[in-house]
């Protein structure tokens, strides 16, 4: 008899575990696959999520709009969808926990539920622009084209987009204030620009201690940044492809062997070199 009820119990739990199954099978497939049907759903994603950055970068300015808190709302709900069916998606929930991505979109949705209380933080919505770089759509759209060279000069240029509008929002929510020279928004991002790019003109400087170290820290890894994407632009082109014996990633792209173990390499040939 009990063995009869265990059979029966498991009857009743397989179909649900089989839907589950099926629901997470189809949303790894259109997140993570390369057919016409997920790419085309990546793309609308994609579309989505440069709509949202846009509504980010306006943010400043459209705050006084009547209508501000009830998109901040929608978007809010719109991203916690994304995120939760990518967590459904996951293979390994832990792991993908985990990304820097997700703790990314966790913060900037945070800032959407919570705008009056964290409105100081708001600065930090400009990060999505970040975190959609990292989806292979991108990149993979390049490839295909045979503009792969230019991968690495696009995420540096993303890099670099993020940072100057993750500073011009700081300076903007900490320093601008009636009488302080700074009056809005523009203020902000012309002195993060004129920083960044070691111009300063000194028309607008940031007031204090905290002011000087703002500026500092904003001349630091704006150079930095502006260094890598001239790598990018101007060292000879190499292909990312992982090297099976020491993991190196980066080759010539007609490479036959590693040049650090000498391990023989198939890098795929896309076509378009």
């Amino acid at each position: 008899m009990a063995a009869l009820l265990e059979s029966r119990r498991q009857e009743t739990i397989r179909p649900a575990e089989t839907a589950s199954s099926g629901w997470r099978w189809s949303l790894r497939e259109l997140y993570a696959g390369t057919d016409r049907r997920a790419t085309r759903f990546q793309w609308a994603v994609a579309s989505i999520d440069l709509v949202i950055v846009g509504f980010f970068i306006l943010g400043p300015v459209l705050q006084q709009w009547r209508g501000y808190l009830w998109i901040d709302y929608a978007v809010a709900l719109l991203l916690a969808a994304d995120l939760s069916a990518r967590a459904i998606a996951s293979v390994h929930l832990g792991r993908w926990l985990r990304q820097p991505v997700v703790w990314v979109d966790l913060v900037v949705l945070a800032t959407l539920l919570a705008p009056l209380w964290l409105a100081n933080l708001g600065f930090l919505r400009i990060l999505r622009l970040w975190s959609m770089s990292q989806k292979d759509i991108f990149w993979r759209a390049l490839r295909r084209r045979g503009y792969g060279e230019w991968e690495d000069v696009g995420r540096a240029g993303i890099n670099l987009v993020t940072c100057l509008f993750v500073i011009t929002g700081f300076i903007y929510t900490v320093f601008a204030s009636p009488g302080s020279g700074m009056e809005g928004w523009i203020d902000a991002l012309y002195f993060t620009v004129a920083t960044i790019t070691t111009t300063g003109f000194g028309d607008i400087t940031l007031p204090g201690p905290a002011g000087k170290l703002t500026a500092i820290v904003t001349m630091i890894v704006g150079i930095s940044l502006f260094v890598r994407l001239a790598q990018a632009l101007f060292r000879p082109h190499k292909v990312s492809f992982r090297c099976p014996s020491c993991a190196l990633m980066r080759h010539e792209p007609d490479a036959v062997h590693c040049k650090a173990c000498g391990q023989l390499l198939t890098i795929p040939d896309t076509g378009g070199e």
